[in-house]
């Protein structure tokens, strides 16, 4: 049987084929599901593909009201640059997307109507919505979607990470998109013609700084003049206490009758202890958290009124060694033995035991997890504190006192704890330095040896070209392996699971035998809601969407 996308082509037979081998696993179905949409299937051909029918909506929401939303507030700039999700959630009231990535896997059109992958994954036609205007009366068109995916490539930019998720139209000699990759074919029809393949750019179109701007956006205006195609507009931003978001009533929004509930959304931060977010729910306070780890999970589960929420994901925590950083005029961590020694003296059960109490499952140092399609189980990965000790001795580094370092919050500072009192138990000197979120997030990429969170996303190749890939705004762990960079070059170029599989394995061998993280545990995610608040539930991206929330 043919299967096709929302264009009518029909989809690539290996991602066909593939819907046999989804089997009954939820995590092999959605990500299948992901595969497929990405493709440009529907959500419905894409159930249908796996004989399931497509899950119904939820219903029952009534217009009007306020939710006040506990979360960090933070400070707005480019989009590109944006580091943190509680920035776009709350910039996500008028800054859209072209796509969207839902819980169950697929990717769903937004401001682009549909688009068609070629089989090869080198040409893109990307159909842009009809009708869109953005909120200063003007018409949103083709034009705006190919400068912001122009402005996606500019390198140049300092902090620009979605220079690594559209790396293959990107000129490595302009730092800058490359000729005839970007063309407007019509008003609303964009075509992106890839020197390589590429599988993973509608991934990145629905990733966290992917949000779409006017010509005419600046950071330092963003407030001033929040010109959008969303529902909302910003009433208000103090950052580290509270922002505000209303509806736009001056503005007829193209998807009117299927969102924008809401009158007022408060995001309200209280900081990064949970023990706050509890007080704030028991003061009704809040109507939803952002997130809840650990024995505050427990805690909230207690209180009457409210609803636990949850999802299986690929987000998780890193604590790596940046190859790059100068301690005392040395680079410690460029020494692949100082590295091996670290990884080899932490067993990752226990930082999953002890920093999210076991609410996940144990990973493998490398970033990819089964939850990936193209994820290749590894041999046992053995802990050897004597062995690390040896090694770190061997590269004489015996009495050098390594500074470790996290964020005040609950699990990612009990998770880095529990590495610590590992590396002493193994014989190695570690000074834990505990930062306040508005300090640590400053420097985050620089730090010599820290910890740092990662959300899900939906393809292991997606994460390998924005962490691990030499010179990426988001490689933290300052890597640079040529071999690694033509392994990930080739994978993102295979559209077949079981062909980038088999590379997959040995990129993922090589980022744990180079010692380049610690990346232990795979998270379960978890957030509350009170009792008839609609759409709040935990997104596995960690997304807030302002126009979907709702009081039933």
């Amino acid at each position: 049987m043919t299967f096709f996308t929302r264009t009518g082509s029909p989809l690539p037979k290996s991602i066909v084929d593939s819907a046999a081998s989804a089997g009954d696993s939820e995590v092999n179905r959605r990500e299948f599901l992901a595969l497929a949409s990405a493709f440009g299937a529907t959500a419905a051909t894409a159930y249908g593909m796996l004989g399931m029918a497509t899950p119904a909506m939820a219903d029952g929401h009534k217009t009007g009201g306020t939710i006040r939303y506990q979360t960090e507030v933070r400070a707005l700039k480019d989009p590109r640059t944006y580091d943190w999700s509680q920035i776009a959630n709350f910039s996500r009231g008028w800054l859209e997307y072209l796509v969207s990535y839902e819980n169950d896997g697929t990717f769903k059109p937004q401001l682009l109507e549909s688009w068609e992958v070629s089989e090869d994954a080198k040409t893109y036609v990307l159909n842009v919505r009809k009708g869109v205007k953005w909120n200063d009366g003007s018409d949103f068109t083709a034009e705006d979607v190919a400068r912001n995916i122009t402005g996606w490539c500019d390198k140049d930019v300092e902090g620009n990470s979605m220079a690594g998720r559209f790396a293959t139209l990107i000129n490595a000699d302009t730092n800058k998109a490359l000729d005839g990759a970007i063309v407007v074919t019509d008003s609303h029809t964009v075509t992106l013609n890839l020197p390589g393949a590429d599988i993973s750019l509608i991934p990145g179109m629905a990733d966290y700084p992917a949000a779409i701007v006017p010509a005419s956006y600046t950071a330092e205006t963003a407030l001033s003049n929040p010109v959008g195609t969303g529902p909302y507009k910003p009433e208000s931003l103090e950052v580290g206490v509270k922002g505000v978001l209303v509806r736009n009533e001056d503005h007829t929004w193209w998807n009117a009758g299927n969102g924008a509930y809401i009158d007022r959304i408060e995001y309200i931060d209280y900081g990064t202890d949970p023990s706050a977010f509890v007080a704030a729910a028991e003061a009704d306070e809040i109507d939803m958290t952002y997130s809840i780890e650990g024995e505050f999970i427990d805690v909230f589960d207690t209180l009457d009124g409210w609803v636990n929420n949850s999802v299986v994901t690929a987000a998780t925590i890193v604590i790596r060694p940046n190859q790059l950083a100068e301690v005392d005029g040395k680079k410690p961590y460029a020494d692949k033995r100082v590295r091996q020694a670290i990884a080899m003296a932490v067993d990752n059960s226990v930082l999953l035991e002890l920093g999210v109490a076991g609410r996940g499952v144990t990973a493998e140092n490398h970033h990819v997890g089964p939850m990936h399609p193209e994820y290749a189980e590894l041999p046992e990965r053995k802990v050897d504190p004597a062995g690390a000790k040896a090694l770190m001795e061997e590269a004489g580094m015996a009495d050098f006192e390594h500074e470790l370092m996290s964020i005040d919050d609950a699990w990612r500072k009990d998770t880095t704890d529990a590495v610590a009192a590992q590396l002493r138990d193994a014989g190695i000197k570690v000074k834990r330095t505990i930062l306040p979120g508005s300090t640590f997030w400053n420097d985050w990429s620089k730090y010599p040896f820290s910890s740092t969170n990662w959300n899900h996303r939906p393809l292991g190749v997606q994460v390998w070209a924005l962490a691990y890939r030499s010179g990426e705004a988001w490689n933290e762990f300052g890597w640079s392996n040529t071999e690694f960079d033509n392994i990930l070059t080739e994978a993102l170029a295979t559209p077949d699971v079981e062909a980038r599989r088999a590379l997959m394995v040995k990129g993922q061998a090589l980022v744990q035998e180079e010692g380049v993280t610690i990346q232990p545990y795979w998270r379960s995610l978890y957030n509350h809601t009170r009792d008839g608040l609609v759409g709040g539930g935990h997104h596995i991206s960690f997304e807030f969407r302002p126009a979907e929330v709702a009081w039933s």
